[in-house]
């Protein structure tokens, strides 16, 4: 049978057009790594999420070189954590969940987005090589702040990003006799050493510490002050570590347990 020349132009014209059909179906499926929530994963009661090991602290957390995950947990109307910091030419997977109604996890401007359901944990893996910022936004309508749901997503210069987590232990009330003692713990949660400065201020006195701490490891930095250096009050103190900071207040008390308003402080119960 004699096919006329337009006919075959034709006929070539649609098989390269289903055959590019295919290949962006495919790449879109494929190549971007889209995948559907898994409804076959182990549920994930909303009530309990504070109580899994995995989301009870929202995260950024090194698995690897350049292979950072996050932990996610979406509710009306926010995402935490919040702001999101990773380092740039590095990989990134998200593990997100909902603690109330369904959400989405959508950072603008990228082909991240998934939908986010109560019981289900939503995986995407992502690649960021370039610095910037990013909005993370909630395209799924979830009630009446559902336009205000919104984060920020950070990557980072490699200079710039940092894993450090601190915690302080301090007294909340001393003798004029006794000494004020003040303990900062400063972990580093990346697997490379880093070195930080630790600055702590306890009313008038000040103290810096520059302190080196390996990979997934923490070291302590611990201060001393004489009560009776600050007199009897409340002071203010203050600790400082790259972007982490704690504060808080301690009292200052009379030798006999006595506060400066001339209060007895009670040791127990009694009726007189």
């Amino acid at each position: 049978m004699k096919i006329h020349q337009y006919e075959r132009l034709w006929l070539v014209g649609a098989m390269v057009l289903i055959v590019g059909f295919i290949l962006t179906i495919t790449y879109g499926s494929v190549g971007l790594g889209i995948s559907m929530v898994d409804d076959e994963a182990d549920a994930l009661a909303p009530g309990d999420i504070g109580e899994d090991e995995r989301f009870e602290e929202p995260r950024v957390e090194q698995v690897g070189e350049n292979q950072y995950e996050v932990y996610v947990v979406a509710m009306t109307f926010i995402f935490q954590p919040d702001p999101i910091e990773i380092p740039a030419e590095s990989e990134v997977t998200f593990y997100v969940t909902s603690q109330d109604v369904i959400h989405s996890f959508t950072v603008v401007g990228t082909n991240t987005n998934t939908m986010v359901i109560p019981g289900e944990v939503s995986t995407l893996t992502v690649e960021f090589d370039d610095p910037g910022e990013y909005g993370v936004i909630c395209n799924e309508y979830c009630g009446s702040g559902h336009h205000d749901m919104e984060a920020q997503l950070f990557v980072l210069e490699d200079g710039e990003f940092d894993l450090t987590e601190l915690e302080v232990e301090a007294d909340e009330a001393v003798a004029l006799d006794e000494e004020i003692e003040l303990t900062a713990t400063v972990e580093n949660r990346q697997f490379d050493s880093i070195e930080e400065t630790v600055t702590i201020e306890i009313g008038e006195e000040s103290f810096e510490e520059t302190i080196s701490i390996d990979g997934e490891e923490s070291e302590n930095v611990t201060v001393t002050v004489d009560a009776d250096d600050l007199e009897g009050d409340d002071h203010d103190w203050a600790v400082e570590v790259t972007d982490e900071s704690e504060s808080g207040t301690v009292t200052v008390g009379e030798e006999d347990g006595t506060d400066t308003d001339g209060e007895h402080d009670a040791g127990g119960d009694g009726d007189g």
